[in-house]
Order: C-alpha cells, then sequence, then structure tokens
C-alpha cells in the first residue's frame, strides 16, 4: 500500500463531471493526460476498462499487470498494461493505497449466483458497459468486455486463495489519478450494486477529472 498524493489544482482541471452511481462514463484520455476518479462519499466501487484509442484490440490486461508488477493489488507507482505488454496508464497518486484486480465486474448472472436469483434483473456494471459502448463510434461491443480494474473497492484474497467481498477501504474525498502514457479510451461503469457490502450497500457517486500534459 502506498499513499501518494497528487500536487494538481482541480480548478485548473480541463475536465470536470460528477458521474452518478450506477451510470456509465466514455472518454478518450490523450497521452500525458492526467486522470483523477475521487471518491466523493467513501467506499464506492469504480469499474474500469482501458483500451487503446488507437487501436482497441489492444486494451487492459489483468494478467499482464498482475505478473510485471507481483502485486494483486494497484497502488501508486503500478502501471496498467496491456494485452501487447505496452504501459496504457501509470498510477501516479494515490490516496486510498489500494485497488481491486480480481473482483470482475458485477452482472446479471453473478447477481443471480451471489445473492439471490430474483437479484439478476438488478442493474449493473456489466450493462453499464455495454449501454456505453453501444452509444459511441468506437466500434466496441461486447466481445471486448474483459477483466477490469475495481478502483476503491475491497476485495481481500485469503490464505486458501479464495476472494471474499469486504468493507470498503476508501473514504470521502480519498482519490486515485493516473498518467496516460498512450491514447486511451477510459471506460467506466460507476457501480450500481447493493448487495456488497464494499460500498455499505449504499452507491455513491464519483468525480472524474482530466489535466492536460504539463
Amino acid at each position: 500500500m502506498s499513499i501518494v498524493e497528487s500536487k494538481l489544482n482541480p480548478q485548473l482541471a480541463s475536465y470536470d463531471c460528477v458521474l452518478p452511481a450506477g451510470e456509465s462514463w466514455l472518454h478518450e484520455v490523450k497521452c500525458g493526460q492526467v486522470f483523477r476518479i475521487l471518491d466523493l462519499e467513501g467506499n464506492q466501487a469504480v469499474d474500469t476498462l482501458f483500451y487503446n484509442a488507437r487501436d482497441p484490440e489492444e486494451r487492459y490486461s489483468a494478467v499482464d499487470t498482475i505478473r510485471e508488477q507481483g502485486n494483486l493489488y494497484l497502488t501508486a507507482g503500478a502501471r496498467l498494461l496491456s494485452t501487447e505488454g505496452n504501459v496504457l496508464m501509470t498510477i501516479v497518486a494515490d490516496t486510498c493505497g489500494r485497488h481491486d484486480t480480481l473482483g470482475g465486474a458485477c452482472a446479471a448472472e453473478s447477481n443471480s449466483v451471489r445473492y439471490a436469483i430474483d437479484k439478476k434483473y438488478m442493474h449493473s456494471c456489466r450493462d453499464s458497459f455495454l449501454h456505453a459502448l453501444g452509444h459511441c463510434d468506437c466500434g466496441m461491443g461486447k466481445r471486448d468486455l474483459t477483466a477490469n480494474v475495481n478502483f476503491f473497492m475491497n476485495v481481500p484474497v485469503t490464505p486458501q486463495g479464495d476472494l471474499t467481498f469486504a468493507d470498503g477501504i476508501s473514504a470521502p474525498g480519498k482519490y486515485v489519478e493516473m498518467r496516460a502514457e498512450m491514447n486511451v479510451f477510459v471506460l467506466i461503469s460507476n457501480c450500481p450494486q447493493l448487495n456488497n457490502p464494499c460500498n455499505a450497500y449504499n452507491p455513491t457517486p464519483v468525480q472524474l477529472f482530466i489535466w492536460d500534459a504539463q
């Protein structure tokens, strides 16, 4: 866990957006720009995917990222690698200290398996991802969804190798900040999950900032 604060001023950001819980967001972050996700109310899970904006076939690889950094969790200094072994984003500041790479995105199927059959049709991050992709001209669709990062989400791994979904470790005002190392499409589902303790059963908005290259 590595806590590194940013020196960037939100008032000088070139982009500023509050994303409600349950909503999706797709935006290009250009090479050299810095992107921040701010946890406004604490313990919100922000499911996120990254793609090479010039060739979306190249996208975030959880396997390569975990292997190269030798750590299941992301924090300041972590490099998010692509399926081609290139660096998409580098985490340059982080006041939460640990972010999940294994928990995946909630979906109709996982809602029914994890919680109850009648939870199957609750809104999910997979639905949010598909909604965003269905309303863009980026040429991506269902086949382009892959293992995602869950910023601020707490998914401890037991000594037996099992995943557990626990109360979050974030708090109001915590943030994670990344520098784009190439032109990157960032796809977010601000998780709507009401059945998971990681967000205290209370999905909340987050704020997104982009600063131009210094």
